[in-house]
């Protein structure tokens, strides 16, 4: 067995994703923060839940860094997650859904306990951008018994959910993967969620990042948060000293990869934007699998446009197999 038995190693929540269209207006009327992650109780989800009654929904896998491993598995690499789910029908789901792609976890060797498995409304709005509504329940309590220590010794990347900041026992989880990864001498990778989770949980993201982190991923929107800079010229001179690799999505004008010293940016392909749903997720995915297969982080950040565009131009957080596959090739493998 090689040295590096996986390509990634993550940690994060467990969400099972129910989809919704809505306008606005609807949007607006349930109070929903819109493009951002809210954090809701049992009761408001119940409240939420009724009045979407009736409309169409999607239901899928989810979870931030959940979507990055499955878009890291499909495109053919090796990873393993490290979550929390309870023993219900959404937690049988969401361990089929991982099995299913090819993700190792934690969960075929944990017995799932009582509870409410965690869930996320997602609201889609006619311009393509989804709002979040997450309810933690399972995953609230993640903690460092989820960890498989020899299996982040025998991984090449260590990846953070930066949600993971807004739960005490996920963050301290999070950061004693990091310890071990970085003992190991394993790369150490960060994404910064969310505006909310900047806003609200700060010193956790800054404790996941302290050290040093060989990449961080983040959106415009984001990275403007976290420096408290408009310019993206300034943000990004800012933002460079926080990774070793940079990257910072920027939507329809692709990405920026910032790296000793220098700025590369990286078209994206021209799509007609459905739903924005895991698009970061995928770029993150698809860029670590390139990156751990000898490509270089330009290529990297084109293969990842190309994915996340392919996951903005239809509905929902995923793709399946075969599109992956179908992106794949033609790219230099």
């Amino acid at each position: 067995m090689s040295t590096h038995h996986y390509h990634l190693y993550a940690i994060g929540n467990a969400l099972v994703d129910t989809e919704y269209e809505v306008s606005d207006a609807q949007l607006q009327a349930m109070g929903v923060g819109k493009g951002q992650m809210t954090l809701i109780d049992a009761a408001q989800r119940t409240e939420l839940l009724a009045q979407v009654h009736g409309q169409q929904a999607r239901r899928t896998g989810g979870g931030s860094a959940g979507n990055t491993v499955v878009a890291l598995a499909q495109l053919g690499g090796n990873a393993f997650y490290s979550c929390r789910v309870a023993d219900d029908e959404l937690g049988a789901f969401y361990a089929q859904d991982l099995a299913h792609n090819g993700v190792a976890t934690n969960l075929s060797h944990t017995r799932a306990p009582h509870g409410q498995t965690g869930s996320c409304l997602v609201l889609v709005t006619p311009d393509a951008e989804r709002s979040l509504c997450t309810f933690l329940g399972a995953t609230a309590e993640l903690e460092a018994s989820a960890l498989h220590p020899k299996d982040i010794a025998r991984a090449q990347v260590y990846y953070m959910e930066g949600y993971l900041a807004a739960s005490p026992s996920g963050l301290q989880a999070a950061l004693e993967g990091r310890r071990i990864a970085a003992e190991a001498g394993k790369a150490l990778a960060l994404t910064l969620s969310d505006v909310s989770m900047i806003q609200f949980c700060r010193a956790g993201l800054e404790a996941m990042a302290n050290g040093g982190l060989d990449y961080l991923f983040c959106n415009e929107q984001e990275a403007r948060a976290w420096t408290g800079l408009q310019d993206i010229g300034e943000v990004a001179a800012a933002m460079a000293a926080m990774a070793k690799t940079v990257c910072i999505t920027r939507g329809a004008q692709g990405c920026l990869v910032l790296e000793n010293g220098t700025r590369i940016e990286v078209a994206a392909p021209t799509i007609d934007p459905v739903d924005s749903n895991g698009a970061g997720d995928m770029f993150a995915g698809a860029f670590l699998y390139a990156a751990t297969h000898g490509h270089s982080h330009a290529q990297a950040a084109l293969l990842g446009n190309r994915c996340a565009a392919a996951v903005v131009a239809q509905h929902g957080n995923r793709l399946k197999p075969e599109q992956m596959r179908a992106l794949l090739d033609g790219f230099g493998r």
